[in-house]
């Protein structure tokens, strides 16, 4: 009788409990789903000063409910009630122009200058490997068949005239120039890709990319340098390959951080050290995709219709500054951070 009459008393608490309070749960649960819906201003100004009240009252109830040790249920349902509270009153919400604005005035730049050790690693293996292929394409031609595909050389090789050569640098009409910047700028993000994804591999093959992309530079600038045009190669190079060069450096830089972290984890286990990294690199590989559009841009229009050498070197030379200024010079406080 005893055992039976405490059971009693504990339900009767439990339903008196709720009596005196469930009305405000209600009521508090109904108004975040209507802001989590839509967006405050669905709300009168009454409700919107009622939301901390009502979630101050939940936490009181959630606080009686775990001393006393009432319904196990009903505990849980306060544990969810109170969790959305604080979120939606404390949590950070950012709208999607927040977001952007954040990426491009904080975050992209700041992964980049996280990244500079691996930025600038990238740079000087793309210069060693255009050096060995300049080298080897000058010392025996058929290495150029070997490191150039057929599919980017579009015709030029060795045994091209300097008219042919020269032809490709200030002609083209309009249907080659969209065809020719759409595969190019394939095979671009196809490079950063590769070079970012296969970091895992300790680095190894992310480096070998880079030096195989600058490797490819070098035997293309051998084969106009021996007719007298690699000044005009550079200009024609230079208009959409300092932002595109630029963004291969920064996805293998990318990928080399991730693989580096993988085979030198420090104090970190290895996956640990993995996904720290990887936030890093896949913010700058979001920037990379940016950069390659602007050099898509670049490649299909001004490139080929801008024939002044002058002007090649000015376009490509201030596309370089802008991008070294925006990641190294401009700093901007994250919104939120003030």
């Amino acid at each position: 009788m005893t055992l039976s009459a405490g059971t009693d008393a504990v339900r009767q608490s439990l339903a008196s409990f709720r009596q005196e309070r469930e009305a405000d749960w209600k009521a508090f649960e109904a108004l975040l789903a209507r802001v989590e819906k839509r967006a405050p201003r669905a709300l009168s100004e009454d409700e919107l000063l009622s939301l901390p009240l009502l979630y101050r009252s939940a936490l009181s109830s959630l606080s009686v409910a775990r001393a006393t040790s009432l319904d196990s249920a009903l505990i849980a349902y306060l544990e969810a009630l109170c969790l959305r509270g604080y979120f939606y009153l404390y949590g950070a919400r950012r709208s999607l122009r927040t977001r952007i604005g954040d990426f491009f005035l904080h975050d992209w730049p700041a992964a980049i200058r996280d990244l500079w050790r691996e930025v600038w690693t990238s740079v000087g293996l793309t210069v060693i490997g255009a050096i060995a292929g300049y080298w080897l394409v000058a010392s025996d031609k058929r290495w150029y068949d070997a490191i150039i595909a057929p599919s980017l050389a579009g015709g030029r090789n060795p045994d091209s005239s300097a008219e042919t050569l020269r032809g490709v640098l200030y002609g083209g009409g309009d249907h080659f120039l969209s065809g020719f910047a759409a595969y190019l700028f394939t095979h671009n993000t196809q490079v950063s890709i590769l070079a970012f994804a296969l970091g895992f591999a300790f680095a190894v093959p992310s480096v070998l990319i880079i030096l195989m992309n600058g490797c490819m530079l070098g035997a293309i600038f051998q084969i106009y340098a021996a007719k007298g045009l690699g000044f005009e190669l550079g200009g024609w190079l230079s208009i959409h390959g300092t932002t595109e060069l630029f963004a291969i450096a920064i996805a293998g830089a990318a990928g080399m951080r991730i693989g580096t972290s993988i085979a030198f984890p420090g104090e970190l286990t290895r996956m640990a050290a993995a996904a720290q990294a990887g936030r890093v690199a896949a913010t700058a590989m979001i920037g990379v995709t940016v950069m390659l559009l602007f050099a898509g841009l670049l490649e299909g229009i001004g490139r080929q219709t801008i024939a002044s050498d002058i002007a090649r070197y000015s376009i490509g030379g201030g596309m370089l500054a802008l991008w070294i200024c925006y990641f190294y010079l401009f700093r901007m406080v994250r919104h939120g951070d003030r």
